[in-house]
């Protein structure tokens, strides 16, 4: 089949979304079918499978910064890439988030999927902005959501039938066989937390808990990986001014990579605090 996977968030940024969608499109790939990614994308894309239409800009989402396009000129670009696609299921992620994905839904003809991944506690967008979505909603001939949480938060104002299916596993990936980063395996108890680095994201709360651990257990080590260069700086700021020993920022890490940081933790722990429905980490 000739699929098209759609997504409201810039492609050349990593997050939870824009990882689910990379994951499904090489599961696909592999399955034999046809499928290009359409997507908002800030640089150039590597991938030859991906048409960037749009320019992201970012934009405050539940504590979090959602890179989207706002334009309201992408019309004639998202009809011509469906005329040419030629698509046989559209798989629209985030479909209700500007722009992108209302656009592809009012020009597409072909069948329409939507899954939901946001949890944001109460609905307001949702609800402020329903009687302009409700119709957009309607093109959808099938809803799907990575949690409950993801499927009670839209549920709330879109009520529909809700297929959930959680985001996957790719253990061609993520399997015992992995190696372990060397260095980092030196007989103290690693723990490690994968994420950007935001408020949500509870490091702050991590670091504080690491604290009283490494009081009694001199032996551990706190592993941080994920991009985010204003807050590290603060969390690197605070163990300097608490002395905490063993702290490593990884920095951003390429995806090829990171089954080897999960492979060499021993614990690994991801203190959000909320505005969560299934984090990819997990």
């Amino acid at each position: 089949m000739k699929i098209a996977l759609v997504s409201p968030y810039d492609y050349s940024y990593s997050g939870g979304v824009t990882s689910h969608i990379s994951h499904l499109e090489s599961h696909l790939l592999n399955k034999g079918h046809q499928v290009k990614v359409i997507a908002p994308c800030s640089k150039k894309a590597l991938d030859p499978d991906v048409i960037p239409i749009g320019i992201p800009i970012p934009v405050p989402s539940g504590d979090s910064i959602a890179r989207v396009t706002l334009s309201l000129t992408l019309a004639r670009t998202v009809k011509k890439v469906l005329h040419k696609g030629n698509f046989d299921i559209i798989h629209l992620h985030e479909p209700l988030t500007p722009m992108l994905p209302l656009f592809v839904l009012r020009y597409s003809d072909s069948i329409n999927i939507g899954t939901f991944h946001a949890y944001h506690g109460e609905p307001r967008a949702y609800k402020m902005f329903r009687p302009i979505l409700q119709k957009w909603f309607h093109r959808l001939h099938g809803h799907t959501a990575v949690s409950q949480p993801a499927k009670t938060f839209v549920n709330k104002c879109f009520p529909a039938e809700y297929r959930i299916i959680p985001n996957g596993v790719d253990i061609a990936r993520f399997h015992p066989g992995v190696q372990p980063i060397k260095e980092l395996r030196d007989g103290k108890i690693n723990i490690l937390h994968v994420g950007r680095l935001e408020k949500r994201k509870g490091v702050k709360y991590l670091l504080e808990a690491y604290k009283i651990v490494k009081s009694q257990n001199p032996d551990v080590r706190l592993i941080i990986v994920g991009p985010g260069e204003r807050l590290k700086k603060k969390y690197k700021r605070f163990a300097k001014d608490n002395s905490l020993k063993d702290v490593v920022f990884i920095g951003f890490v390429p995806n090829e990579e990171l089954p080897r940081y999960y492979a060499t933790a021993d614990i690994f722990c991801a203190p959000s605090t909320g505005n969560e429905s299934f984090g990819i980490i997990l």
